[in-house]
């Protein structure tokens, strides 16, 4: 993956000196609050051995994201593969970010955002690109509203087997911007 830059952040793959932050964000309560798992050490390592693999024959996934004047990774962002949303007829690629609590409410996700969806829509000439997140997720929803895309309510599902004592994770909304719409809000943006 060739680095991706932005204003603040370098957009990249996966280095070994980032075992102890991606596992932080996997096992954080705060970050994790929407999600039925928390991952030990072993899980977070073996899942960013994964994300990178797939990063490096893909040549983008989830990667990480870090703050441009410090080198501070502050978790992930990217576009990958999806084929887990239910009723959704056509393979697609997802956009996802995941980032530290003490990096919230700076933009950052909504930023290394926009640089994945330029990307996808740009390099990878893709013609969406969707989001999933649980219903109550309001601060990824509120990216995904940010960086232009649009609620499909007919596409809304039940996350499969999550178990009874926390339904409340159950229910996701999806959301999809086209190559069109981006390129419509981007010219006439400037962003």
């Amino acid at each position: 993956m060739t680095p991706i830059e932005t204003d603040r952040l370098i957009l990249r793959n996966w280095v070994d000196s980032d075992r102890a932050l991606f596992h932080e964000i996997n096992s954080d309560e705060a970050v994790m609050r929407f999600f039925e798992f928390r991952r030990n050490r072993a899980e977070a390592d073996a899942k960013m051995d994964e994300i990178r693999a797939e990063i490096d024959e893909l040549g983008y996934g989830f990667g990480a994201v870090t703050v441009k004047a410090t080198g501070e990774p502050i978790g992930f962002a990217g576009i990958r593969p999806c084929s887990s949303l239910p009723h959704y007829a056509e393979q697609c690629v997802e956009i996802g970010w995941r980032l530290v609590e003490r990096s919230w409410r700076k933009g950052y996700a909504s930023e290394a955002a926009q640089a994945w969806l330029r990307y996808g829509f740009e390099t990878l000439r893709l013609g969406e690109i969707m989001s999933y997140a649980v219903h109550d997720n309001h601060a990824s929803t509120g990216v995904m509203r940010k960086i232009g895309m649009q609620a499909l309510p007919e596409y809304t599902f039940d996350y499969p087997g999550i178990p009874d004592e926390l339904a409340h994770l159950r229910r996701c909304v999806v959301y999809r911007i086209t190559r069109d719409e981006w390129a419509e809000r981007w010219t006439n943006s400037g962003s």
